[in-house]
């Protein structure tokens, strides 16, 4: 059953977040007390081509299966140190549309606005991260595998071991992009 491993979040622009017991997720804004909160754009890079956009990455989720993958290429990854809000397990969230929602735990509700872009600042943390995060299809696509970006539509609170449902949204789905 799919479900939240961890959870995180940080007062302070940087790449991980500290792990915590529990974090609160507010309609149209994102992570309580996590410098990426807000409507509009918070990502420094995004924030100097402008400011006023709104912000789709408010929430960044991480599936637990990725750190597996990177420890088989020598790469050690826990959850928050690569910047995610929500950690999970059992959903394979870089193949689900755009437009997704998810409920994580009792109440809260996100919606998929695309894939997190793979950056240089990654291999800050290990080297090569960036590049272990990046594939390619058979027919040389671009994979992007370092997790996917939602909007907040739902306050919440959230806890490790809380059950993600997902609820797509109408055919013809849409595959994720860039966000």
């Amino acid at each position: 059953m799919p479900h939240i491993l961890s959870v995180a979040r940080s007062p302070v622009h940087g790449f991980s977040k500290q792990t915590e017991a529990a974090i609160t997720l507010v309609a149209h804004h994102g992570v309580e007390g996590d410098a990426h909160a807000g409507a509009t754009t918070q990502h420094l890079y995004r924030m100097r081509k402008d400011p006023t956009a709104p912000n789709l990455c408010q929430v960044h989720l991480l599936h637990a299966e990725l750190f597996a993958e990177l420890a088989a290429r020598g790469i050690s990854i826990s959850a928050g140190q690569m910047g995610e809000n929500i950690t999970t397990t059992g959903i394979e969230l870089l193949s689900l549309p755009l437009g997704t929602r998810l409920t994580l735990g009792p109440s809260a509700v996100v919606e998929i606005t695309g894939l997190r872009e793979p950056c240089s600042q990654m291999n800050t943390l290990h080297p090569g991260l960036m590049k272990a995060c990046i594939a390619r299809s058979p027919t040389g696509a671009k994979i992007r595998k370092a997790g996917i970006m939602a909007i907040v539509l739902t306050s919440g609170t959230v806890h490790p071991g809380d059950p993600i449902k997902t609820q797509l949204p109408p055919s013809p789905w849409l595959p994720l992009g860039p966000v």
